[in-house]
């Protein structure tokens, strides 16, 4: 996943978020639909997020300094996890208290026309966001499932946005049932329901957008391949006999820190271990540009 790519995600999730909210306010106050002034409100959290997130993008991408001398690519995955308290607290929240309200006061939709064009409209922009941060997110996690992928991928604003996305497809489904259940039963109790349901499925989603944000910004390990790849890579330079720790943390996406611990060869010069030291990382910084810290640090087996 290319920062670039990320970017762009955000921003096409940001335009058709901005869009759908606007139409489903319009929808809601026409029609009086519960499900869909919750789908507002959705929306409404939904943009604030991405907001969010490139303000993260943007913060993130600061050069080190004294005081943050690893710089401060993790902030971007302090920003993940305030989007998804927002989801669980605003998106969840609201959807849940304006359903229950509607189910307590009913009030019968009107002209539910504009609302199923205002729903058929935004599932083909959620749709078209979905595929955009898909099509990244399946760039980064080729021949994983996709729960296996969200596990992997260390990319916390496509994740996000990937989620929301499913999350609004789900929601908009659950509205249009819930609207033509109503209609069908003269009942606006389904309407309510489907409100409920809306955040029940957000409150899941924030959940899981939790759990990874958090293992994200505490620091997780690099990919097992590459961590094996670091290993042969220092196992296999002239001088060393054995490959103890290989410890990786990701500060970003794109930015991998790297600490070795190698045995070397007692028979060899202290000039002879600063070349090797040398040599492994610059062949390491070749072939994985994500390594941009690489610390090599000479351990006897006996230690």
């Amino acid at each position: 996943m290319s920062a670039s790519g990320s970017a762009r995600t955000l921003i096409v999730a940001l335009a058709a978020n901005l869009g759908i909210a606007a139409s489903k306010f319009v929808a809601a106050a026409m029609t009086g639909s519960s499900a869909m002034l919750t789908e507002g409100v959705h929306s409404v959290v939904d943009s604030v997020n991405q907001v969010l997130l490139l303000y993260g993008r943007a913060r993130a991408s600061r050069p080190p300094d004294t005081i943050h001398p690893f710089g401060y690519g993790r902030e971007l995955y302090f920003w993940s996890f305030v989007v998804a308290v927002l989801v669980f607290a605003l998106g969840a929240g609201v959807s849940v208290y304006e359903g229950i309200l509607h189910i307590q006061h009913p009030e019968p939709a009107t002209d539910p026309k504009i609302a199923f064009i205002v729903l058929a409209v935004a599932m083909a922009l959620e749709g078209y966001s979905t595929l955009e941060a898909k099509k990244d997110f399946d760039t980064g996690n080729k021949g994983l499932s996709f729960l296996q992928a969200i596990r992997h991928s260390k990319d916390a604003p496509t994740i996000v946005v990937l989620l929301e996305n499913a999350g609004a497809l789900a929601g908009l489904g659950i509205a249009a049932l819930g609207l033509t259940l109503s209609l069908i039963t003269h009942n606006p109790f389904w309407d309510g329901l489907a409100s409920v349901l809306i955040g029940l499925v957000l409150g899941v989603l924030a959940m899981l957008l939790l759990y990874e944000a958090k293992s994200l910004l505490i620091g997780e390990a690099a990919d097992p391949v590459l961590v094996a790849a670091i290993r042969q890579r220092t196992a296999a330079q002239p001088g060393i006999v054995a490959v103890h720790e290989v410890l990786t943390a990701h500060l970003s996406p794109d930015s991998v820190t790297a600490i070795i611990s190698a045995d070397f060869d007692d028979a060899i010069s202290a000039r002879d271990v600063e070349n090797a030291v040398l040599a492994i990382e610059q062949a390491l910084a070749a072939d994985h540009p994500e390594l941009k810290r690489i610390y090599v640090r000479p351990q006897h087996s006996s230690n």
